[in-house]
């Protein structure tokens, strides 16, 4: 019997209460097989703690099926999480760190490619000049989750390194926004290569050891996807609510509605879809022409049950302006993407106190 056709039996055991399998979840850290003798390494990390052995028990009962499996050993490593807060909570309950934070939105895609972390750093910039407008300076900051693929930096013109103060991260700063990123903390060069225990040390000193200060609004750009990263961050951080980028066409829908599910789980609200690549807008008869397709925001709106906030246009300016490090909410101020991302921004404040839950 080989390691695969074990991996490929464990793949049928689904994460209680979700629809994915523990594999690609990540919690199989190591599998060998030899002579009959199945070892299986697990690594969970869950506020409730039933679940490891929920977990644990379905490995034994599935590998003790397989009449090659005559030995079988687990081992289990597992971390608690603590319950994710609610902006509702008392503010004792939050860490030092995060305790002058009024909002913390999330920004989740599901899927990579469709602009996320693009449409992060434009919405914070809108953000800003709305609150800079009411007397609320350097009132935005943005945080970069995505540890493997860390592009705020890049988005933001950014490329110091943090200091530290009094065992604190001070955050970076540019055209108002305060930003940390993973990015800040490796060469540009070095890949990462880290098991899920780093990466949840990393995201807790994100959470604990970055002095934000006094901020309206935290966005939390997380990696694409559902796995075990996404899962720490959710149940890390107190999220007010989520918003889901996707593209019309619809692969991108079906990905960014399963997706949004993981909000639901950890009871995290969604606030609203954006739509990004939404079509080609030609200046001077201001039509649109949706080479993606058209109505996948909406679809997305719909099935999740909240609204679909805006739609953002594919515009050269936006790339351009990402690779510069100078957003076109700031260098194109008159651009239809620059007002859609000013009226999304609008909605997301209005929003604040009463986003929409997932059922």
């Amino acid at each position: 019997m080989s390691i695969d056709a074990i991996q490929a039996a464990l793949k049928t055991i689904k994460y209680p209460g979700f629809s994915r399998d523990i594999v690609s979840f990540g919690i199989v850290r190591n599998v060998l097989f030899e002579e009959g003798k199945a070892t299986v390494a697990l690594a969970i990390t869950s506020s409730d703690s039933t679940i490891p052995e929920q977990i644990k028990t379905a490995v034994e009962e599935k590998l003790q099926s397989l009449a090659e499996v005559t030995t079988l050993e687990i081992t289990l490593e597992a971390q608690e999480h603590k319950q994710p807060l609610k902006a509702s909570k008392d503010k004792d309950a939050l860490p030092s760190t995060l305790g002058g934070i009024k909002h913390i939105i999330a920004v989740a895609s599901g899927k990579g490619g469709v602009g996320k972390s693009t449409t992060s750093v434009n919405l914070a910039c809108a953000l800003d000049q709305l609150l800079s407008a009411q007397g609320k300076e350097n009132a935005v900051g943005i945080l970069d989750c995505d540890i493997y693929g860390p592009s705020i930096p890049l988005m933001l013109g950014v490329n110091q390194r943090p200091y530290v103060e009094n065992d604190l991260i001070i955050p970076l700063e540019n055209f108002g926004i305060r930003t940390m990123s993973m990015g800040f903390l490796i060469d540009e060069d070095a890949p990462v290569v880290w098991r899920g225990p780093m990466i949840m040390k990393t995201l807790q000193q994100f959470a604990t050891q970055v002095k934000w200060g006094e901020l309206e609004v935290l966005i939390i750009d997380l990696p694409p996807g559902t796995g075990d990263t996404q899962l720490s961050l959710v149940q890390t951080f107190p999220l007010e609510a989520a918003l889901i980028v996707t593209t019309p066409q619809t692969a991108a829908v079906n990905v960014a509605r399963r997706g949004a599910m993981m909000f639901g789980k950890v009871d995290v609200p969604i606030m609203g879809v954006i739509e990004n690549m939404s079509g080609i807008i030609d200046p001077v008869t201001r039509e649109k022409e949706s080479i993606f397709g058209e109505g996948g925001g909406l679809r997305t709106a719909q099935d999740l049950q909240t609204e679909l906030l805006g739609q953002i246009p594919l515009d050269s300016h936006i790339r351009i302006g990402s690779d510069r490090g100078i957003p076109i909410v700031l260098s194109n101020p008159d651009a239809p993407a620059t007002e859609e991302f000013l009226k999304i921004a609008q909605a997301v404040l209005e929003k604040c106190k009463s986003p929409t839950p997932v059922e």
